[in-house]
């Protein structure tokens, strides 16, 4: 165990690494670090806790600072109000990280099924065990959650399985479906995906061709990315990601004023491309955040429409398909633990039950044409919560967290009471 105490202009950084079971239901077998940094501004020594839950899953919290520029640019909002514990989630950032070579990380030396044993741990429910053993070990009697996608659905976790530790909770773009199968879920992400990519195509209409040209260059082999991966038409589809975030319209728009086949191109593609090397969790555990008490059986691929197979233009969003563990130089050496980990059955996360009885105060914002997490499903949940005052907007995409602080103002509010429903 390690706490260090540093400082920045003008915050205090409290750095700690716990020991924590791999898997908190065997106390005594294998253990892993967990790492946090609590942020605490000039003069917010006695404030309250904020614990801040990453989108994802599979990556690390941001790295705080107020100058030159705010990161994340909501922090100095929270600080008026909270100490923010900004927690690395189990395998990223410094928490033993996974890594997707085979010779380093959490992983090296373990054999396909007990890399695959191991990435069952690093799900929604153990990293709420995680801030369990944090918020004991820090004394705290009750914490707020800031939840931001994939952290929004541990938060839902979280109050179904600890309301007791929590004061309260702020959603982002995290309501997850309660209920629904993952079929459920897909065919709806699918549906919105095909909805935001005629409206693409309505706010620049050139780009069609443009879309279809590179996907026939993917499917003859002819698109490679800077380090060589062959970019199939599946892979190729998953850029969509980019239009369901604010001014991501623009960023594909950019992206396709470049030649297909140059440089420029290719390595813009790279970094807009979602799943990779760089966080593999991502890759391995996405379809899991929608998992609950089934195996996922790489279901965005099982559920994609056949007006979406048949039209290449029609782009993807977080829709992971299973080629990509085989053309991925990085990921391939995974591929044999994801295909184990597409296999293995979920236990559950979630409770209508559990909600109705956790007496915590939820504010939580809805986006109306949200790409990853379904307005539909998003309203149901917010119904089953004894205490959620749900706003629902068009003026922001998933992202608007990261986009506007009046974002966060309006959500503390509403939790404060500052806002009246």
């Amino acid at each position: 165990m390690l706490d260090e105490t540093k400082f920045l202009p003008a915050l205090k950084l409290r750095e700690i690494t716990l020991e924590v079971p791999l898997d908190h239901t065997e106390p005594q077998g294998r253990k892993i670090e967990v790492f946090a940094r609590i942020v605490t501004g000039e003069d917010g020594a006695n404030k309250p806790f904020l614990l801040f839950l990453q989108g994802g899953p599979g990556n690390e919290d941001p790295r705080p600072a107020l100058y030159p520029n705010p990161n994340p640019n909501w922090l100095p909002r929270a600080l008026e109000d909270f100490q923010v514990v900004m927690l690395d989630q189990r395998g990223t950032g410094r928490s033993t990280p996974v890594s997707a070579d085979p010779t380093t990380g959490a992983l090296a030396g373990l054999d396909a099924t007990a890399q695959a044993e191991y990435l069952t741990h690093l799900r929604a429910d153990e990293i709420v065990n995680d801030a369990e053993a944090l918020r004991a070990y820090l004394g705290v009697e009750r914490w707020t959650l800031l939840g931001q996608s994939f952290g929004g659905f541990t938060s839902v976790h979280y109050l179904c399985s600890h309301p007791e530790a929590l004061a309260g909770a702020i959603l982002t773009g995290g309501l997850t479906a309660v209920g629904h199968s993952i079929e459920d879920v897909y065919s709806e992400t699918w549906q919105i995906m095909t909805e935001k990519s005629e409206k693409y195509y309505r706010e620049f209409p050139e780009d069609r061709d443009k879309v279809r040209r590179v996907a026939e260059l993917c499917a003859e082999g002819k698109l490679t990315l800077p380090n060589g991966d062959t970019v199939s038409p599946e892979r190729w589809r998953t850029v969509g990601i980019t239009i369901g975030m604010q001014g991501g319209m623009q960023r594909l728009h950019n992206l396709l004023d470049h030649d297909p086949l140059s440089a420029a191109f290719r390595h813009d593609l790279g970094a807009a491309l979602p799943f990779g090397g760089r966080n593999p969790v991502y890759a391995i555990l996405h379809e899991s955040s929608y998992a609950d008490g089934v195996a996922t059986r790489w279901a965005a691929e099982r559920t994609m429409p056949a007006e979406v197979k048949q039209d290449p233009t029609l782009l993807g969003g977080e829709h992971l398909h299973r080629s990509l563990f085989l053309e991925d130089s990085e990921l391939s050496g995974l591929r044999e633990a994801a295909d184990l980990v597409a296999d293995h059955v979920w236990n559950r996360l979630y409770s209508a039950e559990a909600l109705a009885a956790a007496q915590v105060p939820v504010a939580a914002v809805a986006y109306f044409q949200d790409a990853y997490v379904p307005l539909k499903f998003s309203l149901e949940t917010a119904q089953m919560m004894a205490d959620c005052r749900l706003w629902v907007t068009s003026e922001y995409e998933h992202n608007g967290l990261r986009q506007d602080v009046r974002v966060l103002d309006r959500l503390i509010d509403l939790l404060q009471g500052r806002i009246r429903q």
